[in-house]
């Protein structure tokens, strides 16, 4: 990420920590902290933690995804900066769930563990395999521009502490849009093979774009009480920005049509029941274990 682009994003939000201090312990450049959020004495409101759980979850199944890459990507740096996206994922997610989880009297790892696939609330593209190298450099550019359009917009929520979560977030997400960025460029503008992959690795993802601004009954009462943005009115935005870094990448904008889904519902491809599989596996083998 550049260092203008970081400014930027540091003067628009340095008042944030300073308007929800008083609720969150958060301070100015500092995480808002899953032990932070656990200490807070109110539950979220229903609307509030099943929002939160949509957001938690979308980070939580990616991390996953992007962690089998440790030591298998095509470069040392790679495994590095994978891994650390991954980690940036799953920091969200922690924080995410550990709120949700106050409505139901729940801990972030019972969210994480102990439900089942019908009830986790994320999107499909997330849930994706990684395939080769450029599917999954598709899958972060589409997911990773979608994230920080929705992160701006979430700083500004009248919930405190989703607006503190998202603004400590953010600034990661821009590292996450510039790396898959410059992923695009690299493979679009090498090799006749590297280009050819990435376009179908494009191709291949795209029918999963349609749901990330598919409005939900939810999303509706969540906008209403200013909560959060209704996902159709990012999609403009995400197309322009998207379309122009194909597009600078000497490829074609995807056309395929857009997969039917209702993952937020419960209606999952079959790839996530295999990724819980191995996600839950250890706490569910030994219960109650710690370390």
């Amino acid at each position: 990420m550049s260092h203008s682009h970081e400014q930027e994003i540091e003067d628009e939000f340095a008042g944030v920590g300073d308007t929800i201090a008083s609720a969150t312990r958060v301070t100015p450049g500092h995480a808002l902290r899953p032990e932070d959020i656990a200490l807070q004495d109110a539950p979220p409101a229903e609307d509030n933690a099943e929002y939160a759980l949509w957001l938690g979850d979308d980070s939580l199944i990616l991390a996953q995804r992007l962690s089998w890459w440790i030591s298998r990507a095509p470069e040392m740096e790679e495994d590095v900066a994978l891994g650390n996206i991954a980690l940036d994922l799953l920091g969200h997610a922690r924080s995410f769930l550990t709120y949700a989880s106050k409505q139901w009297g729940k801990t972030e790892d019972e969210l994480a563990y102990w439900r089942e696939e019908e009830e986790f609330r994320n999107l499909r593209l997330t849930e994706q395999p990684n395939g080769g190298f450029g599917e999954t450099i598709a899958r972060q550019l589409y997911f990773a521009v979608y994230q920080e359009l929705l992160y701006t917009r979430l700083v500004q929520s009248t919930d405190s502490t989703i607006a503190a979560i998202s603004a400590k977030a953010l600034k990661e997400v821009a590292y996450h849009v510039d790396h898959a960025t410059q992923w695009c460029l690299r493979l679009g503008m090498g090799t006749d093979e590297s280009a050819r992959r990435l376009q179908h690795a494009l191709n291949l993802m795209w029918p999963y774009v349609g749901e990330l601004f598919q409005d939900e009954p939810l999303n509706e009462r969540i906008a209403a009480a200013g909560i959060g943005p209704l996902p159709s009115s990012l999609r403009e935005e995400w197309d322009q920005r998207v379309s122009a870094v194909i597009e600078e990448s000497e490829l074609q904008v995807p056309q395929a049509k857009a997969a039917m889904a209702h993952s937020r519902a419960g209606d999952h491809s079959e790839h996530l029941g295999y990724l819980l599989a191995e996600m839950q596996v250890l706490a569910r083998k030994h219960p109650g274990a710690s370390w």
